[in-house]
């Protein structure tokens, strides 16, 4: 009898995990499939370059400002009910651009959607870590990996193709069919329970300076790429979001009831963590984007060789997140994050020497390496940097560090957007034109040496 309770519990835990995996990986790939669907949403609704790129920098900022909101959630909803709170934004986000008669409707139901995203990414981390025993938490957020990596990777592909074949809105057919599939799985298999803290105060405050700070920082490095380097329209933002992120820390340890606790950064496991994935967030995300201007724009390629030069990163991250989680919880997660590293590293500073001339499969070979090294560490420093927390603050610890990845990775790949600009306009006439590329990818490369450092020097 004992074994059947054993069994039920666990097969209602892995349903569960599954039914939040499949939800964070919709809204991730909803994130990116846009992208490759801009030119034909923008020749609808005769928008230029600068209000369309709107959709994606849009999802970015909401994303990251709702991620902390999770974390009351948590406390105060039912998994159940935070679920379905979820799973609502994303289907009326979906419908509303799905029937969009004009911009404003297609760009409430992206932000719609990048709610559900920000509620869904720390309550999949926090059930991995505290749902599943010790020697299978790993495991799990290697699963999870799939979703913070695999669907935003595949997302440009199935938004590319869908958006030729059938047109931009079939995209968001699938997303709607996809999440009442989903919303019905969860109705039943997510049983009914009680809140975790029914008395949970939502601070305003605290909410209203997380938002400005991480919403400035946010808007800040997404306008570098927009902007000249001494336009207010970037540093006021930065500024102003360092201010009130600085405020909102302080706060934290100062109120009854912190949006975020602090304490998780008592935890010099959890810190070591958090540094590490935030110098790997500056390092790699960025390269999607600089990867395609690289193929098409300087060695004069077509968009389906830049997806095949990004290929190998899908298929890495479908396959080695979820097996680099199962080593890690067999081999322990320095030799894991150690080896992964060294491929990271070796794949980016490769990728620094790339001329226009380069032959696309010697392209091709560097970002798998560096492919491989990413989709060997998402997974493992996420589960380490959490696996010390108290139980009670999970949720914190991943909402935090998710909050921080987002402006992170934004100001990667703002740098490297700025590179290529400031540096081809410098070098125009100069005998190498890919010195532009060469910037960009070096500034990854650094930051790849310096991930692998960190790891070598405080991940056991």
């Amino acid at each position: 009898m004992a074994g059947e309770n054993q069994a039920r519990k666990r097969g209602a835990v892995y349903a569960l995990f599954a039914i939040v995996v499949l939800a964070s990986a919709s809204g991730n790939l909803s994130q990116t499939a846009v992208n490759a669907m801009l030119g034909d949403i923008m020749g609808e609704f005769a928008l230029s370059v600068d209000l369309g790129q709107w959709l994606t920098t849009s999802y970015m900022l909401v994303l990251g400002v709702t991620v902390p909101v999770a974390t009351f959630l948590s406390r105060r909803l039912s998994v159940r009910r935070h679920v379905f709170l979820a799973l609502s934004f994303f289907l009326v986000g979906a419908l509303a651009d799905l029937l969009a008669p004009n911009f404003a409707v297609l760009l409430v139901g992206r932000v719609l959607q990048a709610v559900s995203t920000g509620l869904l990414m720390p309550l999949m981390q926090t059930i991995a870590m505290t749902s599943f025993p010790p020697g299978r938490q790993a495991t799990a957020m290697g699963i999870a990996g799939v979703a913070m990596g695999f669907a935003p990777n595949i997302g440009p592909t199935i938004g590319g193709a869908m958006s030729f074949s059938w047109g931009w809105r079939s995209l968001f057919v699938l997303l709607a069919a996809l999440t009442v599939m989903l919303a019905i799985a969860a109705a039943i298999a997510i049983k009914p329970a009680s809140a975790r803290d029914t008395g949970a105060r939502l601070d305003i405050v605290s909410l209203t300076m997380s938002t400005i700070g991480f919403g400035g920082l946010l808007l800040g490095f997404s306008n570098a790429s927009s902007f000249a380097p001494s336009s207010p329209f970037i540093w006021a933002p930065i500024v102003l979001g360092a201010l009130f992120l600085t405020l909102f820390v302080r706060r934290q340890k100062r109120v009854d009831h912190p949006l975020i606790t602090m304490e998780i950064f008592a935890s010099r496991q959890y810190t070591a963590g958090f540094v590490a994935q935030n110098l790997l967030n500056a390092s790699f995300m960025g390269v999607t984007l600089i990867v395609p201007l690289y193929v098409e724009g300087l060695c004069g390629g077509t968009a389906l060789e830049a997806g095949v030069v990004l290929l190998p990163g899908t298929v890495a991250a479908l396959l080695l997140n979820p097996l680099a989680g199962v080593l890690t919880d067999r081999v322990g997660v320095r030799p894991v994050a150690v080896v992964s590293g060294v491929f990271l590293a070796a794949g980016a500073v490769l990728m620094s020497f790339l001329e226009s001339d380069t032959p696309l499969w010697a392209v091709t070979l560097c970002q798998a390496v560096r492919a491989v090294g990413v989709s060997g560490l998402v997974g493992p420093l996420t589960s380490w940097s959490l696996a010390k927390l108290p139980r009670p603050i999970v949720a914190d610890g991943s909402s935090f560090c998710i909050a921080a990845r987002q402006a992170c990775a934004s100001l990667g790949t703002s740098v490297m957007v700025f590179a290529i600009t400031a540096v081809g306009a410098t070098s125009a006439g100069v005998a190498d034109p890919a010195l532009a590329y060469q910037v960009a990818f070096g500034f990854s490369a650094v930051m790849a040496v310096a991930t692998l450092g960190f790891i070598v020097a405080k991940v056991r």
